[in-house]
Parts: C-alpha cells; sequence; structure tokens
C-alpha cells in the first residue's frame, strides 16, 4: 500500500507540473532556439531559462523583497484581513500537530490512517458487492439471494462497528468536531499554506494574496473555529469581522476588480 500511494503521490504531483514545464519548454524552443540569435532574450542565457519567472521580475516587479516599499502600504493593509487569517490558521494548527506529535509517534499516526483507509476500502467494496447481489438475486433467485445479501449486510455492518470503534482511523472527515483534535492528514495543508503565505507576502505582489491564499482549507477551518462558540469560537468581534470581510469581498471585490482597481 505504501509503494501503491508513493508511485501513485509521484505520478500525481507529474501531472501538476507538467503543464508548466510544457509551456516552458514551448517558449524556449520558440524564442531562443529557432528565434533571432544576434538577439537572445536575457532569460535564454540563464543556466535554468524560464520564461515565467522573466517575464514576472523583468515586466511585474516581482522578487523577494522588491514589494517593500512605502507607497506599497495600502497593498499591504488590503492584504492584511487575508494574511493575518493564515497566520491565524498556521499557528493554531501548528500547535495542535505538536500536541499531537507529543502523545503520539508520526509512526503511530500513520499507521491509523492506513488502517483507516483499509477499513473504509472494505466497507465501501462490501457495500457494493451488497448493491450489485440485490439486483442480480432479484432477477434469478430471490430466495437464495436474499440468504446472500443478509450475510454480506453482515460483514459491511461489522465493518462500519470496527471503524466507529476506532475514532483515530477515520479518514472521511479532515477536521473533527473536537476543537483540540487535529489529526495528520492537516499537515500537508499546513505546510501548503505556509509556503503559499511566505511567498505572498515576501515574493508577490501582496495585494494577490487575497485570491492566492482562498484556495487553501485551513483558512476556512480557522475561520469557522472563530465563527462558531460550540467549537471553540475566540471572540465574536471577530467572527463578526471575518463575515463583513467575506461579503464585503464578494460586493466589492465584484465592482472593482473588472475595472483594474486592485482589490483582488
Amino acid at each position: 500500500w505504501a509503494v501503491q500511494a508513493l508511485v501513485t503521490g509521484f505520478l500525481r504531483s507529474t501531472f501538476v507540473f507538467l503543464p508548466f514545464f510544457a509551456f516552458q519548454a514551448y517558449g524556449y524552443l520558440n524564442i531562443c532556439v529557432h528565434g533571432d540569435t544576434d538577439e537572445l532574450r536575457p532569460w535564454c542565457k540563464a543556466k535554468l531559462p524560464l520564461l515565467y519567472s522573466f517575464i514576472q521580475s523583468h515586466y511585474w516587479g516581482v522578487g523577494f523583497l522588491r514589494y517593500f516599499q512605502v507607497k506599497q502600504l495600502p497593498n499591504f493593509l488590503l492584504a492584511s484581513p487575508a494574511l493575518s487569517l493564515a497566520v491565524y490558521s498556521i499557528v493554531h494548527y501548528t500547535k495542535l500537530l505538536h500536541q499531537l506529535f507529543q502523545s503520539t509517534s508520526i509512526h503511530e499516526q500513520i499507521i491509523a490512517i492506513v488502517d483507516g483507509r483499509l477499513v473504509e476500502a472494505h466497507e465501501s467494496s462490501d457495500v457494493a458487492t451488497v448493491l450489485k447481489s440485490e439486483i442480480s438475486t432479484g432477477l434469478h433467485n430471490k430466495k437464495q439471494g436474499n440468504t446472500e445479501v443478509k450475510k454480506r449486510k453482515s460483514v459491511a455492518a461489522s465493518a462500519a462497528s470496527a471503524a466507529s470503534l476506532d475514532g483515530n482511523t477515520s479518514t472521511g472527515r479532515i477536521v473533527g468536531d473536537n476543537k483540540d483534535e487535529c489529526p495528520l492528514l492537516v499537515l500537508p495543508f499546513i505546510l501548503h499554506l505556509t509556503f503559499m503565505t511566505f511567498t505572498a507576502f515576501f515574493v508577490m505582489h501582496v495585494q494577490v494574496s487575497t485570491r492566492f491564499l482562498s484556495a487553501s482549507p485551513p483558512i476556512y477551518w480557522a475561520a469557522s473555529r472563530i465563527l462558531a462558540p460550540a467549537r471553540g469560537g475566540s471572540c465574536k468581534r471577530w467572527g463578526y469581522f471575518i463575515i463583513v470581510y467575506f461579503v464585503a469581498y464578494i460586493l466589492l471585490g465584484s465592482l472593482l476588480f473588472p475595472n483594474f482597481y486592485p482589490f483582488t
């Protein structure tokens, strides 16, 4: 199972990056190889010739700390709600993960996740078999089919009860109802959000972080934790602020962004 997971993850990652590198190769062949060799663009002579990086740096001024200017303070203020929520979610779930690693080892967590997925796979296969048996026995032998269906239903029920008894093996929900619960599956999301937040604040045009970070699930997990008092809501005032900000982002953003104002 581990080898299958590694191979599958590698192939999926390859397909994610393949379009980007394919376009870079397309640009290099058309501009640097088949273009005018007397006037090669600077990026063609680089050790790693990336058309995208050159355009971002040369025409848009994107680079590490290049946006840290006094005149860009309004854009930093514009991006502060999204960045603040991202930093809050990173800090919050990092603390929970730290507590998790103190209580149980990573090895035990991985085994629990694998066992949970095996139980779910067994349960889903039994349910599918039960459904197929119901259809086939209805056409052939109803009495014999009912007996077989009952047997398979009992197997599926036992698998479901086993999954419910072991609370740490369920992988159907990333973040549970318990405010202090944080399974190991949260870790990739936090690492991804940390990388995105660092890039948005230090490298990119900071106002773009509003829509750039909106694709990360931990932001909404953290917002729901603040908004829901029953699940450890922090403060109603911050909850109201989040609601107002989300609504304003939808309404004002729909008006400002199409008119080329820096509300992204």
